[in-house]
């Protein structure tokens, strides 16, 4: 349901939200490096969630991408928008343009529940739950 990107992008913002009471910024390279993603695609998907503020960044010898005490009480949805829209919660579990309720791929009625609980979890599970899983050894960033 979600695109690489979206997943690259969840998990950088849950590692900003490791290093959130250190105060510490990282690079782009950093991120990359410790959720085992692009560099690059980690580069252009930093900058999307700056400008949607979902993130900050500094410029300078002590600049990098960082996370603030309001931005890690945002839902996981704003990220899930910031890259792949809200249509990803309209897609159809086929991939077909004209999945709908009067002409439904063969998934359609199974994969609706699906989608909208999926939909729930994002606007419910705020980036703290999912960093503070981390810390406490009850989930994993890498694999």
């Amino acid at each position: 349901m979600l695109s690489l990107s979206c997943k690259a992008a969840i998990k950088a913002v849950i590692f900003l939200g490791l290093k959130y009471e250190t105060g510490e910024r990282f690079s782009i390279k950093d991120v990359a490096s410790h959720i085992n993603e692009n560099e690059h695609t980690i580069g252009k998907i930093l900058q999307k969630l700056v400008k949607q503020h979902i993130i900050y960044s500094a410029k300078g010898p002590n600049g990098g991408f960082y996370i603030s005490q309001k931005q890690i009480q945002q839902p996981i949805i704003n990220i899930v928008e910031a890259i792949d829209g809200r249509e990803i919660f309209k897609q159809c579990g086929l991939g077909l343009a004209k999945c709908s309720e009067s002409h439904p791929c063969p998934f359609h009625n199974d994969f609706k529940p699906v989608r909208e609980l999926f939909k729930k979890m994002c606007e419910e599970k705020k980036i703290i739950d999912l960093y503070l899983n981390v810390n406490q050894g009850m989930s994993f960033l890498t694999g």
